[in-house]
């Protein structure tokens, strides 16, 4: 990239919760940022272009299917044919459908297969053909703690996140020689929109599992990502990054 140029960033799932605080985070340093999502409606998106607008960003946003391959080869050979590359690529999009596996639908299963750990692969993809030529990038997947220790009702969710893991480690291991990063980090309970639906009882035992006594912010795994993406930690490569509060060890 030539000295001076803003850094183009990717962020799926960019338009809430975990994803909006990363692109707060990038904003920082006045990031050219691409915002992903699948909301219903532009709602989400919109107010995270105002937040990025008041601070002086360029940012845009796209609501595309990460999970479809076709969707989000378009989506990154425009992003290309614009900024000429991207330098940092934040897989955050991600669903649940919570139930016990003996009541667990086919549908329910695929769909968040392919939503968590098939987008990864899609939108990993994309760009790592493009990093290599550039010798440089960073890529950061977030996964999750479930991913690590599992739980009941989550099969689905905790096989997707587990496999994000797996991936972020061989691909790193694939392109390191390049340049380019690729980490995951690993959030505990963090207070998103996703958490919030949960009833009182699960928050309640969440809680009492964390020794820091508290629940996380999506602050919290924005800074771990942006530190990830930063050439700070630029000799580290294949890890994932625990945010937990010491929920898990």
């Amino acid at each position: 990239m030539s000295e001076g140029k803003p850094r183009v960033v990717v962020v799926t799932g960019g338009s809430k919760g975990i994803g909006r605080s990363v692109c707060l985070r990038f904003a920082e340093e006045k990031a050219r940022i691409v915002i992903v999502h699948y909301d219903a409606d532009d709602t989400a998106a919109d107010e995270t272009l105002n937040v990025l607008a008041g601070k002086g960003v360029d940012a845009e946003s796209h609501k595309v299917n990460v999970s479809s391959f076709e969707a989000v080869d378009v989506l990154f050979n425009d992003i290309f044919s614009r900024f000429d590359r991207i330098d940092v690529l934040v897989n955050n999009a991600g669903i649940t459908r919570d139930t016990l596996l003996m009541r667990m639908k086919e549908e329910d299963w695929d769909a968040v297969i392919s939503v968590n750990l098939k987008s990864v692969f899609n939108c990993t993809r994309a760009v790592v053909r493009p990093m290599i030529k550039q010798r440089s990038g960073s890529i950061c997947n977030i996964s999750s703690v479930v991913g690590q220790t599992g739980n009941a009702g989550q099969a689905n969710y905790s096989a997707s996140k587990a496999g994000v893991m797996g991936f972020t480690k061989t691909v790193a291991k694939e392109v390191a020689a390049r340049g380019i990063t690729v980490n995951g980090v690993a959030p505990g309970f963090i207070e998103t929109e996703m958490t919030a639906v949960l009833s009182d009882k699960a928050k309640e035992l969440f809680m009492r599992q964390i020794p820091s006594g508290r629940a996380g912010r999506p602050e919290d795994v924005a800074e771990a990502v942006y530190w990830l993406c930063s050439d700070a930690s630029s000799y580290i490569t294949g890890q994932i990054l625990h945010v937990n509060g010491g929920l898990y060890m």
